[in-house]
């Protein structure tokens, strides 16, 4: 996916739309949102009750004629239409009154290393039905790459793994470009799924995704029944899925890092992938480098510990991962990030 510096650096608009949230940075305002991409819309009118987090809150909770979507999946925008509604909802009117002040505003947007031309359009009219004069298309995994401060304009190995709600994508870049790289449909959600899958099965318990995580916080932090094979696991609260009636059940940690292990077996093999397409001189930089998470997912409790385990390198987390990608785009429309030039244009 190529792009170009100096149409960037025109750029006014950076925009992130992620599975899990959506992030907005103006130029000289800097980000101006900061949402979960969710939207609430009554079924029979059509109008938008709640975007963001109100509308997060109301997943599962909602009447009949009152549905919560996400527009966006897998980092690809599914419904144009209410992306922009979303975005519209989002940014508010004092940023669209700015937008329509430029009649030739141009915007940048994060789009995955894989995807189709035509999640690319997706992406770009959404942005156009905004007031958006022209788009250009980002790799989210080069921009994460930027944001997090990696070295990518040099002769040198690195790698990223972004940590999505529905995908992970690992790439190795040296030089400016990707090297190779490579997606599989495993992120923070699917983690939380296979935990709740778990305990529906050998329990007979259903609980909440909100208390997924907690669990799998409380586990893999080590914390009161945080060990595997400890007796006194972590206690779980839930609905009965036979009698529908509220129950209580003591748990060992072992079954939630066995419920997990599948989906990180997934990961690792992907990164593995990746590895065996490089040349062998950027896998002995990585060796010293060590690998780089970011994402929305990326800070998931005990998650760097286990791909260091399996992988041997150093694992670092970004001090930002969930802004990694939409500041990387803000580095390069501000021009903090420049190409290596070549020879002949050196004085």
């Amino acid at each position: 996916m190529n792009f170009s510096y100096e149409q960037l650096r025109r750029c006014t608009v950076a925009v992130d739309l992620g599975a899990d949230r959506t992030r907005v940075y103006l130029r000289h305002a800097g980000v101006v949102v900061d949402e979960p991409s969710v939207v609430a819309v009554n079924t029979r009118s059509g109008a938008l009750i709640a975007v963001g987090t109100p509308a997060q809150r109301m997943y599962g909770r909602t009447p009949p004629q009152i549905r919560v979507v996400r527009p966006v999946a897998d980092g690809t925008v599914h419904d144009v239409q209410m992306a922009q509604r979303m975005l519209r909802a989002m940014v508010g009117e004092k940023v669209r009154r700015a937008w329509r002040r430029r009649p030739l505003l141009r915007a940048a947007v994060c789009v995955p290393h894989d995807a189709d031309p035509l999640a690319r359009r997706a992406a770009v009219a959404t942005l156009t039905g905004l007031g958006c004069r022209r788009v250009e298309v980002v790799d989210t995994l080069f921009a994460a790459a930027v944001g997090c401060g990696l070295p990518v304009e040099r002769p040198e190995a690195t790698m990223i793994v972004l940590c999505g709600a529905d995908t992970t994508q690992v790439a190795v870049l040296s030089l400016g470009a990707i090297v190779a790289a490579a997606q599989v449909g495993v992120g923070g959600e699917t983690l939380y799924g296979a935990v709740g899958r778990h305990l529906r099965n050998r329990y007979e318990l259903s609980i909440p995704s909100d208390a997924v995580r907690d669990l799998h916080a409380e586990v893999t932090a080590g914390g009161t029944g945080g060990l595997p094979g400890d007796p006194d696991g972590p206690i779980v609260h839930g609905r009965d899925a036979a009698t529908g009636l509220a129950r209580t059940v003591r748990i060992d940690a072992h079954e939630v890092h066995a419920a997990t292990h599948g989906p990180l077996m997934a990961v690792l093999d992907t990164i593995r992938g990746v590895l065996h397409r490089c040349p062998p001189d950027l896998v002995a930089d990585l060796a010293d480098r060590g690998v780089m998470l970011a994402g929305g997912y990326a800070d998931l409790p005990g998650l760097a510990d286990r791909l260091h385990g399996a992988t041997s390198m150093a694992v670092h987390v970004a001090d930002d991962p969930a802004a990694a990608a939409v500041g990387g785009v803000t580095a390069m429309i501000e021009g903090r990030v420049r190409p290596l030039l070549p020879l002949d244009a050196l004085p």
